[in-house]
């Protein structure tokens, strides 16, 4: 029987340790250097609320992809949740991503019908844009939409929580926030939203549970000297090559978590803070699952540059000069018979979680 190796609990570990054991009846050896499964999605209850909290930041799943919800439906109950977020611009509360809804919180009547029309006309209803679509179009009338978009909701966001201008941002993700030509006020349009019921370690324990599955946590890679015929890691690919080439760059985040005497804090689950602060949103985490409680838990997020030993690696920073580099890690991985890379590092890709799943189905299917 094979040996399999995963080095890393969170969702593209974890679904593809399933699909290893149950499909093709292989004996997996799942590692973590972290002391709980799960990875950046993990969640836990807090002792003294009763909340669950996501340690690492919101996640909401989404996905238009059948085949991907119905796999994690086998594995979780749903609550179903459509995510909807909120921006602090000079004092007001608007909707976000900035949508035809948006217009109509922003200016008088008259003048946001006249910005609709103009949108309507130059892009069509319910299709979707990017901030450089807006800005390219040859149409002074939207100019003033352009400058109100990029000034408060993009410009100051980005430089805080990419460290660069949004101009210098790859476009695979300077686009993951649309603009919207319709008066949806979701965040996400996804055929499929919802929450775990009892939250995302559940449902990584639950994909995790098979007997030919072995979990050990507080377990470097570098401690592993038994040999196995695959290796799956889902790590930096940098790391894993001890920086021969030199370094990908990555941005990271640290977490203020706090316990407030009121019931709540906020309106919605996420309020961005594009402008003021140093921080980029506030969680209150109650919302996600509708939770009752007489206090309320809040988490921080400050955006701040990955350092090895201090923090953990978030978002791969996409350019011309990282893809270079992490191509010639991939040709080192080449050499290595049995040596696959997943997940959002491994792969250096900005991936949601349905997305990591589906790359799993298809590395799967090679194998």
């Amino acid at each position: 029987m094979k040996k399999n190796l995963i080095v890393g609990t969170g969702i593209s570990g974890a679904v593809l340790a399933n699909l290893i054991a149950t499909i093709k009846n292989e004996k997996v050896l799942i590692i973590d250097k972290r002391n709980h499964i799960a990875g950046n999605i993990f969640d836990f209850k807090d002792s003294k609320t009763n909340i669950l909290i996501q340690k690492y930041g919101p996640h909401i799943f989404h996905t238009n992809n059948e085949k991907v919800w119905n796999f994690l439906s086998n594995y979780t109950k749903w609550h179903q949740y459509e995510h909807q977020v909120k921006a602090n611009v000079e004092k007001q509360l608007i909707t976000i991503p900035f949508s035809l809804a948006t217009l109509y919180e922003i200016f008088p009547l008259k003048i946001a019908k006249n910005f609709e029309n103009e949108l309507i006309s130059a892009f069509g209803y319910d299709n979707k844009i990017t901030i450089s679509q807006l800005s390219k179009i040859n149409n002074k009338n939207l100019k003033p939409i352009y400058e109100y978009i990029y000034n408060n909701i993009y410009k100051n966001y980005t430089l805080k929580q990419w460290k660069m201008p949004i101009e210098n941002l790859d476009f695979s993700i300077s686009s993951r926030i649309p603009i919207y030509i319709n008066f949806n006020k979701n965040y996400f349009q996804d055929k499929y939203q919802a929450i775990p019921q009892k939250g995302y370690t559940q449902l990584v324990e639950n994909i995790l549970k098979h007997k030919n599955i072995t979990i050990k946590l507080n377990t470097d890679f570098k401690e592993i000297d038994e040999k196995f015929d695959n290796i799956f890691y889902s790590g930096s690919i940098d790391e894993f090559f001890n920086y021969k080439f030199s370094k990908l760059e990555y941005r990271s985040l640290y977490f203020k978590h706090k316990t407030l005497n009121r019931e709540y804090h906020q309106p919605k689950y996420v309020i961005n803070y594009p402008n003021d602060y140093k921080y980029t949103r506030i969680t209150e985490h109650k919302h996600a699952l509708n939770q009752k409680s007489t206090r309320t838990i809040i988490t921080y997020e400050y955006p701040e540059d990955f350092k090895i030993g201090k923090n953990e690696r978030y978002y791969p920073v996409i350019s011309s000069k990282n893809n270079l580099l992490y191509e010639k890690y991939f040709k080192e991985k080449e050499k290595i018979k049995g040596l696959y890379f997943i997940g959002r590092l491994g792969k250096y890709r900005y991936l949601n979680i349905d997305e990591a799943i589906e790359d799993i189905f298809k590395l799967f299917e090679k194998l």
